[in-house]
């Protein structure tokens, strides 16, 4: 009941500090828990170009997620944090994804589709893109060296954060982060 209350306060708190037009580098005190690994870039920076394809092949880039905030990760079939960490991802785009966000995975590098398929499957993740990076171009422009790297998009499709590693994206920390960040 107290930890409940408090993540009450301490929202109604963050709504009302930070004002519409804030810039995101604002939100760097809110970071807690997980999400204090959470770089936020002091200005946004250039997102990758490169193409990547979703599991059936069609061409997609960044650019088409303009529009909304996008929170990129990066991972592998290989990866045992990114095999910890998808199952919050995939609770973050459930509560909170929509017009105004959307969470998108990647996996880079060497992933077999039918791996792909199944570890989704061994961890109960159904409602996130199966999206491929097969010769790490994507990763590579984007600096990406090790996995999971998760990258916060803003609807100019700039970078605006980064984070290294896995984190909990399903506690209240980090849904509170993106959500004062979608109400910007």
């Amino acid at each position: 009941m107290k930890k409940a209350l408090g993540v009450l306060v301490y929202t109604a708190a963050l709504t009302l500090a930070i004002p519409a037009g804030a810039d995101v580098s604002d939100l760097s005190e809110m970071r807690d828990g997980d999400m204090k690994k959470l770089n936020i870039h002091s200005d946004p920076k250039p997102a990758g170009t490169s193409a990547f394809e979703t599991f059936e092949g069609e061409t997609l880039s960044l650019a088409d997620y303009e529009g909304k905030w996008t929170l990129v990760n990066f991972w592998a079939t290989w990866c045992a944090p990114c095999r910890e960490e998808m199952p919050a991802l995939s609770e973050l785009q459930s509560e909170l994804g929509g017009d105004d966000f959307e969470v998108v995975t990647i996996a880079t590098g060497r992933n077999p589709p039918p791996a792909m398929e199944t570890f989704f499957e061994e961890i109960g993740v159904d409602n996130l893109p199966l999206n491929r990076d097969p010769r790490s171009t994507l990763a590579r422009e984007m600096a990406v060296l090790g996995l999971p790297i998760t990258v916060i998009l803003n609807p100019e499709g700039q970078e605006v954060a980064r984070l290294t590693g896995d984190a909990d994206w399903a506690s209240d920390d980090a849904k509170t982060l993106i959500e004062a960040m979608i109400a910007d």
